[in-house]
């Protein structure tokens, strides 16, 4: 905020040195944020084919398996300049848990009978058990 003061007070002849000292701010540090608003943010083909990697991954990749992805479509950044595009761009990797197969119905084995037959009640003690195996 301090920084536009100061490039309209420019504007209207005031000395640049005299008010940053007036303000208390650095005199290059009003430069570099003038130099700064001056860049257009261009869009690099990197960050391009990074979005591209990840979604081609599903949201699955990190920044190193990005880094390879990305590398092997011919554009070789560091791992750190991943990270960095990753955290401008909102690229967070998910897990993805693996599905588990537990239960075996096609076996060959003896099925033990259904000797409770949904009968909850029994008519005497010591007749059902029941265990929860969980």
């Amino acid at each position: 905020m301090s920084f536009k003061l100061v490039g309209q007070l420019q504007e209207k002849a005031a000395v640049v040195e005299q008010v940053c000292r007036v303000l208390g701010i650095s005199r290059s540090g009003y430069y570099a944020a003038r130099r700064r608003s001056r860049m257009q943010p261009a869009v690099c083909e990197a960050s391009v084919q990074l979005k591209a990697a990840f979604a081609a991954s599903g949201g699955a990749y990190g920044s190193r398996r990005l880094r390879t992805a990305v590398a092997s479509r011919g554009i070789v950044m560091g791992i750190y300049r991943v990270r960095r595009l990753m955290c401008q761009h909102g690229l967070r990797s998910t897990w993805k848990r693996k599905f588990v197969h537990t239960t075996d119905s096609k076996h060959a084995l003896p099925i033990s009978p259904n000797v409770l037959a949904r009968q909850f009640n029994p008519t005497r003690p010591d007749q059902a058990w029941v265990a929860d195996i969980t």
